[in-house]
């Protein structure tokens, strides 16, 4: 192995172009070391138990996400973070209190299904009326205004399985947007395929957006099982009918927090290497894929960093508050910070489970290329190839990204990853602890090179 990192080292300092002079080999040989230590790192795997086992389902605006925040503050200071703060982020407040369905007819059945987040209520008593069908939601918004009056809709697209997890944006607008598209049909309720591509009877929640000019209806989803169920009997032929009963509730703004720590540099403090997870989950599992499992990459790929010689740049781990109903903390950073934005020297943010690293994506201008390079070469031994995505940040980095910031996207195997998503089985047995430290090696090396090297990003 020190034969390879000492090839590598000549090879970048001495073969690559003039431009490339300035990234250290020492800073080479350190990078490789942190990672191959993070290879046997039980560190981002502690974190994450701790986190699922001690709080829980951490849904924006309870009690549990109160205590995750302090779980937070606690876990910054135990791990021995240089500075340690908390930004207050103000939310809208939704909770589920009952959720059931039911075929009524031609055959009357139960079946398993979950209130989309921040739907409304049915009646008490729940409302029962005929289904109208259609395969996608391109077919329903095809579909003449007042077509659905008084039905509920049922959309049965299936989501598609990739290992980009591209499938999502194609089926989701069912959810994202059903509800208000559906109410513009004149449909009193709408029910989903969950937006997952398992085949448990688990149902996939997730949140909805809501316009006012039109009728808020109550929106839930299906497990797939029940799903396949309904759609063999709407092959029948034969008029189907449904109940569905969900109760919710929106209670008032409530404030939660993004929660913040840094390992502050040596050289030049004010400049930051922002990375992170978000802190909220859904109320349905443990949330230990989305997102404690990126929570516990970051700060373990912060802290093993910092183990060794102390980094040239700060590196700041934000943990978002409610990302789940609506990206709240990621929009409130960008306004606490937006100031100092030129001082985010790039950032990035783990929010896609705990699949192995397999690609490397970027977003940063030509003369910061080689530094790119640097990184893939030091994650080749990680099975890490070049992406030809652009990286965006993914949810909470997003607004700070489009405001200019540089980003690095560490890509994820999310072949299996919307099979768990939002479901009552995001629990921490899924988690495989030799991937989820494939993800802290392949981090370590990116947060070194960037906190190390004197140049920038910029794109």
């Amino acid at each position: 192995m020190k034969t390879l990192l000492t090839g590598l080292a000549l090879t970048l300092a001495v073969a690559a172009p003039t431009a490339a002079q300035d990234l250290k080999p020492e800073t080479i040989t350190e990078a490789a070391a942190i990672r191959d230590k993070a290879l046997t790192s039980d560190l981002a795997w502690d974190v994450l138990e701790s986190l699922t086992t001690e709080v829980g389902p951490r849904l924006a605006g309870t009690d549990a996400d109160i205590a995750a925040v302090k779980w937070g503050m606690a876990k910054f200071k135990e791990l021995g973070f240089d500075k340690i703060w908390k930004e207050p982020v103000t939310i809208p407040v939704w909770r589920r209190t009952h959720e059931s369905g039911a075929i009524v007819t031609p055959y009357p059945q139960p079946v398993v299904l979950t209130a989309i987040g921040k739907s409304v209520s049915t009646p008490k008593a729940g409302l029962t009326a005929e289904v109208m069908h259609f395969k996608n939601f391109a077919e329903m918004a095809a579909a003449p205004d007042g077509v659905a009056k008084g039905k509920i809709i049922y959309i049965s697209e299936r989501m598609e399985r990739h290992r980009t997890g591209r499938g999502y944006g194609k089926s989701g607008a069912a959810r994202f947007a059903g509800p208000v598209m559906a109410a513009r049909k004149g449909a009193i309720g709408l029910i989903i395929r969950s937006i997952g591509t398992d085949d448990q009877r688990a149902p996939h929640t997730g949140g909805t957006y809501y316009s006012d000019d039109v009728t808020k209806i109550p929106a839930a989803a299906l497990s797939n099982p029940d799903a396949d169920q309904m759609d063999r009997i709407i092959a029948r032929g034969k008029p189907v009918t449904f109940n569905l009963n969900l109760q919710t509730e929106d209670l008032p703004d409530a404030i939660t927090y993004n929660v913040i720590g840094e390992i502050t540099g040596s050289h030049a403090p004010d400049e930051i290497i922002a990375i992170g997870g978000h802190l909220d989950s859904w109320d349905l599992g443990t949330g230990a894929i989305d997102d404690a499992s990126g929570i516990a990459i970051t700060v373990a790929a912060a802290k093993l960093v910092a183990e060794g010689k102390r980094p040239r740049r700060t590196i700041r781990v934000v943990m978002f508050g409610a990302e789940e109903i609506g990206i709240y903390g990621g929009a409130q950073y960008l306004v606490d910070h937006k100031d100092n934005l030129k001082n985010h020297i790039i950032g990035a943010e783990s929010d896609f489970g705990a699949g192995r690293v397999w690609a490397l994506s970027s977003n940063v201008g030509r003369q910061s290329l080689h530094v790119v390079d640097a990184m893939l070469a030091l994650m080749a031994p990680l099975n890490v190839v070049r992406s030809s995505a652009v990286a965006g940040g993914s949810a909470d980095f997003g607004a700070m990204v489009n405001a200019g910031m540089p980003a690095m996207g560490l890509d994820q195997d999310g072949t299996n990853y919307f099979d768990l998503h939002h479901t009552p089985n995001d629990t921490l047995d899924k988690v495989d602890p030799e991937e989820l430290a494939q993800n802290v090696a392949a981090w370590v090396v990116f947060v070194k090179l960037a906190a190390d090297w004197e140049g920038r990003f910029d794109r």
